[in-house]
């Protein structure tokens, strides 16, 4: 018998037991201690009901007690793993002197537990050493855990119900609505910490995972008709929590993607116009930081916006949907545009009434709006079907003409050599003087902002090309042909079509 009496220097004058607490102590241990019998009188009327008793006494041990804890309808009936094993531990002993001499000493640790599936999403587990509750878990549970995540995968292998090139299931897939007591008994346990809330005996890990690996493949591959059902009931649930999980995450990152790609925040590098009239809104994607700069100053800021890019973005012809979003370029041109992409491009939510490629007159400029052609139209067709995507014709000469008035110098700008050679002859035969200082430009960074207005930006004055698609059937063979994984229709094209190309069409 133990009496116990509060001291009302520490305990405040109304402060009571709780009964429930009490009826929840003796009930675990009544679980743990099978065929023991606890009594819990109530003679201070504690409960609301004057004097009463509760027994507890459970024969069946920890099986009862996992069908307790249970929440949910079962899936199998409830396991019993039942197993022991042997360690050796160094540990102060007392010699015949006093003297505290560190011996290895051999240890028996029996482990008990008791689980069982059921329908619902939940993992109840209680874990014991010497009826001593640990509920931070330890060593033993460790070991549990990883048996059972072990022996589920090798079974779901053996049964085929996982594919050679599927992932082994996870934790949390093993345990998804189990119920389990996991009990073990050693001499002389190591706790972490002074609540002994933790087991720290590391050997306990290895002998609770052999036995529990061991018993739960017997079960999972019995032969007997209701334990082979059983069995199956219970690898098909975790099956489904696999794919369940493996779907919930794909969607969570599909939404991840969709919100950073289609929601967010416009990217930093965009310079924004401040117009939001959709049919005067243009946005110039510009190819490289000197002719961003040139652009800044050039562009008309109440409608005309600037989307910078690093060199050439990805081919998404020859590239998944992941790897086209996972790029930050194209992430970028789908974010600003805002119209979503694929399927769910809505073009009545795009932002902008013009999308112009903006870069340089060589053949590496060819190569970037072809690039971006490519994506627009893959992932973005109604923009190009409805003509609102377009190339800017930036010049390749600037010819300085002589003017007989000091500071009223003209110029003339031409956008190929052919153009060039027949412009100077055209001078030549109306004896109109030029300088022979012809500029030819590398790129757009070498334009004044006042010669790149004047040529490419300012609606007044620029000539855009419209690119619209009179036949989708070939185009499509023609994005395939030319910016496909395919290799060897590409260099038969080339090497045919090389000879009678009309080179007035190559956009350079």
């Amino acid at each position: 018998r133990v009496r116990y009496w509060a001291d009302r220097q520490i305990f405040l004058k109304d402060a009571r037991l709780s009964l429930e607490t009490l009826y929840a102590r003796a009930r675990q241990t009544a679980f743990l201690v099978p065929g023991l019998t606890i009594v819990v009188r109530d003679e201070q009327g504690l409960g609301g009901e004057g004097v009463s008793e509760e027994t507890f006494r459970y024969d069946g041990g920890i099986s009862e007690f996992c069908e307790y804890l249970a929440p949910d309808r079962p899936v199998c009936d409830v396991l019993r793993l039942r197993g022991q094993g042997s360690f050796k531990e160094t540990v102060p002993v007392l010699d015949e002197r006093g003297h505290m001499i560190p011996t290895e000493v051999q240890r028996e640790l029996g482990v008990d537990v008791a689980l069982r599936w059921g329908t619902g999403y939940d993992t109840t587990l209680r874990s014991f050493v010497n009826i001593i509750a640990t509920p931070k878990g330890g060593t033993h549970v460790a070991g549990f855990e990883r048996a059972v995540t072990r022996t589920v995968n090798e079974a779901l292998r053996s049964h085929r119900l996982l594919r050679v090139a599927d992932d082994d299931v996870v934790k949390d897939d093993a345990l998804e609505g189990l119920s389990a007591v996991v009990t073990v008994r050693l001499a002389e346990p190591q706790f972490e910490g002074q609540t002994k809330e933790v087991l720290g005996t590391s050997a306990a890990s290895r002998i609770v995972a052999q036995v529990v690996s061991r018993e739960l493949e017997a079960f999972l591959t019995s032969s007997k008709r209701d334990a082979k059902a059983q069995a199956r009931a219970v690898l098909e649930k975790v099956v489904a929590a696999a794919r369940t999980r493996i779907a919930a995450r794909q969607h969570k990152e599909a939404q991840r993607r969709k919100t950073a790609l289609e929601s967010s925040a416009l990217p930093a590098k965009l310079a924004d116009c401040r117009a939001d009239d959709i049919d005067r809104t243009e946005l110039f994607i510009v190819e490289g930081d000197s002719a961003l700069g040139t652009a800044k100053v050039a562009r008309n800021s109440e409608f005309q916006a600037l989307l910078p890019i690093r060199g050439k973005i990805l081919n998404v012809q020859k590239s998944s949907v992941a790897d086209m979003l996972k790029n930050a370029e194209c992430g970028a041109i789908i974010q600003v545009i805002g119209a979503g992409s694929g399927r769910t491009f809505d073009i009545d939510q795009a932002r902008y009434g013009k999308v112009i490629f903006l870069a340089d007159a060589d053949v590496d400029g060819a190569h970037i709006r072809c690039l971006l052609l490519t994506l627009f139209q893959r992932y973005m067709r109604p923009m190009v079907e409805e003509g609102r995507v377009f190339s800017a014709v930036p010049p390749l000469h600037r010819i300085e003409l002589v003017s007989p008035k000091k500071g009223q110098d003209k110029y003339l700008y031409t956008y190929s050599d052919n153009e060039l050679r027949q412009t100077l002859l055209e001078l030549e035969r109306k004896n109109i003087r030029y300088k022979d200082s012809i500029q030819r430009y590398k790129g757009l960074g070498e334009m004044d902002a006042d010669q790149l207005a004047e040529t490419t930006m300012d609606p007044r004055h620029r000539t855009l090309r419209r690119i619209n698609i009179s036949d989708l059937e070939a185009a499509e063979q023609a994005f395939d042909l030319l910016m496909g994984s395919e290799v060897a229709p590409r260099r038969e094209f080339i090497s045919s079509s090389a000879a009678t190309l009309d080179r007035s069409r190559i956009d350079v």
